[in-house]
């Protein structure tokens, strides 16, 4: 492997293909990557195995592949690491960071974190397993955001790692991944900053908390709004790549590059990357 290592994560759902906050995850983290002479690998977040879309799989590689986005080595597909996530899950419970939750959604809805109502329960059994946030603050050096902190009470909570279906949550599988696949760097959106908090209390239980975290600037509609599957955003299209890798550029801080071919406009993007903090 190379020194430095990134990925790219996809989750192949039935809300479409890829849309733009998507690309400019993915632009941001492969420019990141390639200007430091590192690998920019996939990830397929197919963990809820009910919620993959027929053809959304070769959807997303198409994309990519059109996009001039070329990625290193094979994909992995997290529903092949089913193991992997029950031992890890095991390992933080010998540790005793975590325990079963027998709540529903409804019984905290009105709260923004879960309020750790099974945490002193000692249930034998739960409808899900979660884990044991230690109190205080989480911090660390992030290459866009400058010194971040994330209060873990207030904005991690005993988050999620198998829900009440045994699906293993994201918070548990990217970590779990991020160290098993000798990953180096994380670029993404500003979004998942509470998220890297979590992934970090998690590498730091299993033994590796050296990964580096870039969380770029939102992609924002017109309204304010996150641009997102969750937002309903439209897919992105093969057609439209140029002018979509351009909008992207700019968001991403460039604003000059040219329409062209998308390998060609992303080799000048690399050309006025900017040197990483």
């Amino acid at each position: 492997m190379s020194a430095t290592d990134y990925v790219g994560r996809f989750a192949p759902t039935p809300s479409g293909p890829l849309h733009f906050g998507s690309i400019v995850a993915a632009a941001g983290s492969w420019l990141d990557a390639r200007s430091e002479g590192g690998q920019w690998r996939l990830r397929i977040d197919d963990l809820d195995q009910p919620r993959v879309a027929k053809g959304s799989v070769d959807a997303i590689f198409h994309i990519l592949e059109k996009y001039g986005l070329d990625w290193d080595g094979e994909p992995v597909y997290q529903s092949t690491r089913f193991d992997r996530y029950h031992d890890v899950v095991e390992q933080l419970s010998s540790l005793g960071r975590t325990y079963f939750c027998n709540c529903t959604r409804k019984d905290w809805q009105n709260q923004e974190v879960y309020p750790s109502t099974c945490r002193s329960l000692n249930h034998l059994k739960g409808r899900a397993r979660r884990y044991r946030s230690s109190d205080g603050q989480v911090s660390w050096h992030d290459l866009e955001q400058g010194l971040t902190k994330v209060n873990v009470r207030s904005d991690v909570g005993d988050f999620l790692l198998i829900n009440a279906h045994g699906i293993y949550s994201y918070q548990l599988a990217n970590a779990t991944d991020d160290v098993d696949m000798g990953v180096t760097n994380v670029v993404r959106g500003a979004d998942l900053l509470t998220v890297t908090a979590a992934h970090i209390m998690i590498q730091q239980a299993i033994g590796n908390d050296s990964i580096r975290y870039k969380h770029l600037p939102l992609a924002l509609s017109a309204d304010g709004q996150k641009i997102s599957k969750a937002t309903l955003a439209p897919g992105v299209t093969i057609q439209n790549a140029p002018e979509t890798l351009q909008r992207a550029f700019a968001h991403l801080g460039m604003e000059s590059i040219p329409l062209d071919e998308p390998r060609n406009m992303l080799s000048t993007a690399l050309s006025k990357w900017p040197m990483r903090q």
